[in-house]
């Protein structure tokens, strides 16, 4: 009797801790995990650094974009945003040269929402570097600008060592949000730890787990 009781108060126990994991009350290794080591957080003051990955391709970041700039806007001082593009197709990858040839320009925040909906809206691929160029001409930069800041040593010296960054933060998909340099999450972990969860609230519940890593990383300030 006494060894029924007490697998009946483990098992509630167990499945009390699922039940307690949510986004909300988001769990380490379910909702989001913790970098073993953790990386160098830019941030001002008592900001904490929130850096999304994205790629300009991908549906699942331009879904998401209006929803975490609202979201952005809501944290107010409490974060600051910062975005890194994964390299997709390696050392070469256009779509990351075109990302880092904008910030170096501090056009990139300015132009962002324009080249999703070239991609999204328009439906035009930016395949190559004469496509990132015929479209920033387009869109008013002035040509040998461009052309000298994408062939720039700095701005190649960057990309060829995007995938080692995106590595250290173990960031292999997108959309990734990294809070403070520590705790990593995105679509795949949440819904993964959530089997109900629809597609239509996964957004939603992303940007509440990372509320709670917020939280998590002042408090450990």
């Amino acid at each position: 009797m006494r060894n029924f009781s007490l697998t009946v108060f483990v098992s509630l126990s167990l499945l009390a801790g699922v039940v307690s994991a949510s986004p909300q009350n988001p769990v380490d290794g379910a909702e989001y995990k913790t970098l073993t080591t953790p990386q160098p957080a830019v941030a001002d003051g008592k900001k904490v650094e929130v850096i999304e990955f994205f790629m300009y391709h991908c549906p699942a970041c331009n879904q998401l974009e209006p929803k975490l700039l609202a979201w952005v806007g809501k944290q107010g001082s409490n974060i600051v945003l910062r975005r890194i593009h994964l390299p997709h197709t390696g050392a070469q990858d256009p779509e990351a040269h075109l990302f880092l040839t904008l910030e170096a320009l501090g056009l990139e925040e300015s132009l962002h929402a324009k080249i999703l909906a070239t991609w999204h809206v328009e439906r035009k691929r930016l395949l190559t570097d004469q496509d990132n160029i015929d479209w920033a001409i387009q869109n008013g930069i002035e040509k040998n600008k461009f052309i000298d800041t994408y062939f720039s040593f700095s701005v190649t010296s960057k990309l060829h060592g995007l995938m080692r960054v995106a590595e250290s933060y173990l960031v292999n998909s997108t959309p990734t949000l990294v809070i403070d340099g520590r705790f990593v999450t995105g679509p795949g972990l949440v819904q993964d730890s959530n089997a109900s969860l629809g597609l239509k609230d996964l957004d939603a519940a992303l940007l509440q787990v990372a509320d709670a890593l917020v939280v998590k990383a002042r408090a450990a300030r």
